[in-house]
């Protein structure tokens, strides 16, 4: 696919013209990872803006025209004139466009939202369209290095996930809350001849932290940002649709080493209460019942610039195997199958409600609780392991690979609904012959109820005694076959199904009285660049 936003040259080997020192994380582990990495990576619209751009610019460098703006990959084209004009005084403007339609065919649940009147398999819609404004201020007025970005959000539909399925996380990435807000907003500029770049502003750190591109090309939100930090931290931290001010290094000293920190707020919806599922008894008590990941809340336009709860301070170290020349064609000796492999973790010094025991210091939920308020607990961490590996390739000028990914994340059990999760899967690039930009996948993933959520749940169970159903959370399995095809230089469509074993590790649906069953789940999903 060729974008027509030509704004980061592929590799830091390449003169430095244009974009050259401001290079995405996408881009990078593309580069690192040989071209094996599917063709968008869908964690959310930016890094499908990213990684068309990326395609994009590798395309171009091929044919020689690295410094040339081509919009053929655009469906709008040039836009009468008006894309090559500002390109060349450093301003790009892309839209991309995002449509979703999905059915559950068993399990599920009826939506509460409605008191249960509608299915449980009722089929959903959700779209996203995001317009971003770059500039190159280099091209601009001079300043070397220097890139400046915003873009802004229109959400609409329904989320299938919240009206029927009761999962961890939901089965698209995409969906979201309805609203039109701003995104991203930051200022990134680079030092040491690109080894060294620093972003502040407004940002969601899933564009650049705990990414496998590989796990990339599937949909279920799980396989982007991950499970634990999707429900333990506050609104889900600072990844789409939120973002939050922070500031963000990242040193990259050569191909093989990459070292990035990030200090963020915490919090992108600035509200306490009610943001994670022990709170409801707290937000209850002080009249708080909004949801405050619901972008019509608390800052529904995104410019709420959140600064007064916690800090998140998240690092992560990255190191590439085998990592691949820039152009293949003269290559004569084999640099071996490429890998990255990352490990990081972060800190969050708010403070977080305790699933064990209540501000008296009773068995939150038990039979003695006087109160239904959590104690609060101060701080909160988590680990992970990344793991993005291409196992197999025909030849060296082949597009055809076959990668492995696998990841894994851990914390503590007190203060979080989850405790352990895992993602691992295949991607096959190229699986038909004339097909190079096309990736079939079969992933599979596992979240794990922390040990306080599971106490939570018995004590629940003990106080409401016989004849009620209250189950105690375990585990969710979630399972992903999914097909990305390029239909168009402008358009991929892609085929997804999933299966869901226990959601939520076992929870009652909204009657009260039975559990919420497992659930095969059919998508179809279309990006569009304009």
């Amino acid at each position: 696919m060729r974008a027509g936003s030509c704004l980061v040259c592929f590799g830091l080997v390449l003169p430095a013209t244009g974009f050259a020192q401001v290079q995405t994380q996408i881009e990078e582990d593309r580069a690192r990872l040989g071209n094996s990495t599917p063709l968008v990576e869908q964690i959310d619209p930016a890094t499908v803006r990213d990684s068309e751009r990326a395609t994009a610019e590798a395309e171009e460098k091929a044919a020689g025209d690295g410094d040339k703006l081509d919009t053929s990959g655009n469906l709008l084209g040039n836009m009468w004139g008006a894309r090559p004009w500002l390109y060349k005084h450093g301003i790009s403007f892309d839209i991309q466009e995002v449509d979703e339609v999905w059915g559950n065919g068993t399990g599920g649940t009826a939506s509460g939202n409605d008191m249960g009147a509608g299915s449980g398999t009722g089929p959903s819609y959700d779209g996203v369209t995001m317009p971003t404004l770059t500039v190159d201020t280099e091209k601009l007025f001079g300043l070397k290095g220097g890139l400046f970005n915003v873009s802004a959000l229109q959400t609409r539909g329904r989320s299938i996930s919240q009206d029927h399925l009761a999962n961890f996380n939901p089965v698209s990435g995409f969906e979201a809350d309805r609203s039109t807000r701003l995104f991203e907003l930051w200022y990134q500029q680079s030092f040491l001849n690109g080894k060294l770049d620093v972003k502040i502003g407004q940002q969601d750190l899933d564009t650049e932290f705990l990414i496998s591109d590989y796990a990339s090309l599937y949909l279920n939100a799980n396989f982007g940002w991950p499970m634990a930090p999707s429900v333990n931290l506050y609104g889900g931290g600072p990844s789409w649709p939120l973002s939050s001010p922070a500031i963000r290094i990242r040193y990259r000293p050569s191909e093989k080493f990459t070292f990035m920190f990030a200090a963020a707020d915490d919090n992108p919806p600035g509200n306490r209460y009610n943001s994670l599922p022990i709170q409801q008894a707290t937000g209850a008590a002080l009249g708080s019942n909004s949801d405050p990941t619901s972008q019509t809340y608390n800052g529904a336009n995104g410019t709420n610039f959140n600064m007064g709860t916690g800090a998140l301070l998240m690092t992560e170290l990255q190191y590439a195997i085998n990592p691949q020349p820039a152009d293949m064609s003269n290559v004569t000796k084999n640099p071996g199958l490429p890998g990255v492999y990352k490990l990081g973790g972060y800190y969050d010094t708010a403070k977080f409600a305790d699933y064990r025991y209540n501000n008296m210091g009773q068995a939150l939920g038990g039979p003695n609780d006087t109160t239904g308020i959590p104690r609060w607990d101060r701080g909160n961490w988590m680990v992970y392991g990344i793991i993005d590996q291409m196992i197999w390739r025909p030849s060296l000028r082949s597009a055809r690979s076959l990668g492995l990914f696998a990841r894994a994340t851990g914390n503590g059990g007190d203060r979080n609904q989850i405790s352990f999760a895992i993602d691992a899967g295949l991607n096959l690039k190229a699986p038909f012959k004339g097909r190079d930009n096309d990736t079939i996948g079969l992933g599979w993933g596992i979240g794990r109820a922390s040990s306080g959520q599971r106490q939570f749940d018995r004590n629940v169970a003990q106080t409401a005694g016989a004849g009620t159903y209250n189950p105690v959370q375990g585990n969710e399995n979630h399972l992903e076959l999914t097909y990305q095809a390029q239909v168009t230089p402008w358009m991929v469509m892609q085929p997804d199904f999933q299966y869901v074993w226990h959601p939520s590790g076992t929870v009652a649906d909204w009657t009260g009285m039975r559990r919420v069953g497992d659930e095969a789940i059919f998508g179809l999903h279309s990006n569009i660049t304009f």
